[in-house]
């Protein structure tokens, strides 16, 4: 494969009702198979999924949070409020939101937006990046793929990557199970997730302070075939169990 990284360039800066397919389409003449990689944030301003601290009113368990991180509790009681699952709250919330994603704060992000303002995921990511495709189709009469992204740290490495967190009209992950590699072994386990490696190179081009380029078209990929089964339920997330179990409190005696 020979792929072409092309940032959508001259976006405006996004406000609540914008129509952000059209915006892109209008900068980018899109092609069929074409992968269009959106950033959370973006497309979360543009359906107005923000809050302003000013609104919030903290509960007792951000409160005792704030005491801990020294955050804000009325932005920790954004957090707590996106999500559906906190794994832990010390050095910092990590929790599950509704769409199985699990992040630091949930995604909740104070960057590139009013300083009262916080930005949150889309509700719904998957239903989120299938919208947009739809309204792509609609506009150019192309069919390509759509990743929603949202930045996120990784256990055991520093820094930042960017992560798929919804998508639509490709398979997220590459199912390489029951091939054979160059000596004829056949593999057991490799299963590639895809469209994280393509919302990695996205916000490599995009940037994390002022670039401006919250939109990337990956052009070049081979269709492949797999599943959608991105997330690991709880059955099967050792980590999340190993998490859980460390957060409980000891019983006396």
């Amino acid at each position: 494969m020979k792929l072409t990284i092309m940032p959508v360039e001259d976006l405006p800066l996004i406000h609540a009702g914008d129509n952000l397919p059209a915006l892109i389409a209008e900068r980018c003449a899109l092609k069929d198979g074409d992968i269009v990689t959106i950033a959370s944030s973006v497309y979360s301003k543009a359906k107005g999924h923000t809050r302003k601290l000013t609104d919030i009113t903290p509960t007792p368990r951000a409160e005792r949070i704030s005491k801990m991180t020294g955050e804000d509790p009325r932005f920790l009681q954004s957090i707590l409020d996106v999500s559906v699952d906190v794994l832990i709250e010390f050095p910092f919330i990590l929790s599950e939101v509704a769409g199985g994603h699990i992040g630091v704060r949930a995604g909740v992000d104070q960057s590139n937006i009013d300083d009262d303002m916080v930005i949150l995921l889309p509700p719904d990511p998957i239903k989120a990046a299938e919208e947009v495709r739809n309204a792509l189709k609609k506009i150019t009469g192309k069919s390509v793929g759509v990743i929603i992204t949202d930045t996120c740290g990784r256990a055991f490495r520093r820094g930042q990557t960017g992560n798929a967190i919804g998508w639509s009209g490709i398979p997220a992950i590459r199912d390489f199970r029951g091939d054979k590699d160059l000596f004829g072994h056949v593999l057991k386990i490799t299963e590639e997730a895809v469209v994280d490696e393509i919302a990695g190179i996205a916000n490599f081009v995009m940037g994390e302070s002022n670039n401006g380029v919250p939109a990337v078209v990956v052009r070049g990929c081979e269709p492949w075939t797999g599943h959608d089964n991105l997330f690991f339920n709880k059955k099967e997330d050792f980590i999340r169990r190993a998490l859980c179990v460390r957060a409980k409190p000891k019983k006396k005696g």
